[in-house]
């Protein structure tokens, strides 16, 4: 047990947004201790999420690339194979590293670190019932920060064997012959893509009419279409009805417009999305309000119903992704310490880590539409691109949209290889308030990819150079 049991704060959770948030509060001066009841610190996004599975998404990448694509770059690659240990080995490796980096920065910037599983007892007090730090601590604010955890349907439970969630889905020991995935989001797909490559015959089932419900329809479209041309099969308006598992496969009973079938598999990953994990905190006894959806309430400044509590991250409203825990993090930081804290969660960017990557930002012309905001788009096809035709990454195009009277820019689209770092652009010009007009005169280099920016916003009014 720490010695020391008293803080001006106490984080609990330490992913994303609770260690960055500890961080923030060490910098300004606040003695701060931070919660974990695993040894690791990082939270799901370092453990089983963000980072183990863009180590994979790469490693396969790269063996579908040289499998699929050598010979057009003059490299030839015969009896081409992948061992999967030494896969799992290099992505295991990156954790490792990264968990302790993790650890000495956050000690490094003074932060206390405890071990174990905590509960509210009351305003400003915890009880780690077990672990290293086991005891009583207080504090004049605690800050829950405990993520999410993967939603399990209640007819298909996870037995970590044939029914899976993401965080099996990073460490299975063989390639399965048949897989079924359960929902068309980024963790479907990005998963569906690791096992296909690698040679799983890969479904995925998903209950609306398209994937990627964020973009556009027509950009939508052309995401599937590329999936499918590298080998993903899609199953969209399908429902799940039941499903048995017996002898080591999955049976599921499939509803769409053309009946009923069955689809026998050998693993099923489901992945219909994540709820706060908020299990064990003892909110209720505490009285701290949780939604309908199981999230804590909060006001503005991250504050609960209960004096000397907070809560960030994905435990709380928004979308459950890393760097908006991140800002979340900082910014109830800064108002614990009597600055003025702020997340502009129009400008989150999301992005899908496939190949091509799919990345968005703002409103989608439809969602603008649907608020009534008269608009003008634009869009440009990365095969009109000479970086992408010079390294192969023809696949994708990018679209924006603005505001037609005043050419405010409302959103960006990028279906594109390195779609993550593109979007970037995008989100700064948005945040100081830039028109298309702006990012059409932003001088890009040349050859690069993010010229695409450039000429999807001369496109939104009818400027485009190198577009027919």
């Amino acid at each position: 047990m720490s010695k020391d049991t008293s803080f001006d704060v106490i984080v609990i959770g330490a992913g994303p947004g609770g260690y960055v948030c500890a961080i923030r509060c060490a910098q300004l001066g606040l003695k701060t201790a931070l919660v974990e009841k695993n040894s690791r610190l990082g939270g799901t996004c370092l453990n089983v999420g963000c980072i183990p599975s863009k180590a994979l998404l790469h490693s396969t990448e790269v063996f579908h690339e040289l499998k699929e694509h050598a010979s057009a770059h003059g490299i030839i690659c015969k009896e081409l194979e992948h061992d999967l240990s030494a896969l799992m080995k290099k992505k295991d490796g990156v954790v490792d590293q990264l968990g302790k980096g993790v650890r000495a920065l956050v000690t490094k910037k003074g932060v206390t670190c405890l071990e174990g599983t905590a509960r509210i007892i009351g305003s400003g007090e915890i009880e780690i019932d077990s672990g290293k730090s086991a005891g009583k601590y207080k504090a004049n604010e605690i800050v829950i920060a405990t993520g999410s955890k993967p939603v399990e349907l209640p007819f298909l439970p996870y037995d970590g064997k044939v029914v899976v969630n993401s965080d099996h889905g990073i460490a299975f020991d063989s390639v399965p012959k048949k897989m079924a995935v359960i929902g068309a989001g980024a963790i479907g797909l990005e998963l569906g893509c690791v096992w296909s490559r690698l040679g799983a015959e890969g479904e995925i089932i998903e209950f609306l009419s398209e994937i990627c419900p964020q973009l556009d329809p027509e950009m939508s479209k052309v995401a599937r279409r590329i999936f499918e041309k590298q080998g993903l099969f899609f199953r969209l308006e399908t429902k799940v009805a039941s499903a048995k598992v017996t002898k080591g496969k999955a049976t599921l009973t499939l509803e769409s417009s053309k009946g009923e079938e069955e689809l026998s598999v050998d693993r099923v990953l489901v992945a219909v999305g994540r709820g706060p994990c908020t299990d064990g905190l003892g909110l209720a006894e505490a009285g701290v309000e949780v939604d309908e959806r199981g999230r804590i309430s909060v006001d503005e400044g991250f504050q609960t119903n209960l004096a000397g509590v907070r809560a960030i991250g994905d435990v709380i409203y928004g979308p459950m992704l890393a760097h908006k825990a991140e800002e979340d993090g900082v910014a109830c930081a800064e108002i614990l310490a009597g600055q003025s804290g702020h997340v502009n969660y129009d400008m989150v960017p999301g992005v899908i880590y496939v190949d091509p990557e799919v990345a968005n930002v703002g409103l989608s012309e439809k969602q603008a539409k649907d608020r009534g905001i008269e608009v003008c788009s634009g869009s440009f096809p990365m095969a009109a691109n000479g970086r992408a035709l010079a390294t192969g990454a023809t696949d994708g195009m990018v679209k924006v949209v603005a505001d037609a009277q005043t050419d405010k820019l409302l959103g960006v689209q990028v279906i594109a290889r390195g779609a993550s770092e593109l979007i970037a652009s995008a989100v700064a010009h948005m945040e100081y308030g830039g028109s298309a007009e702006d990012l059409a005169r932003t001088i890009h280099a040349h050859p690069t990819l993010s010229e695409s920016l450039k000429e999807a916003a001369l496109s939104a009014d009818g400027r485009g150079l190198h577009s027919i």
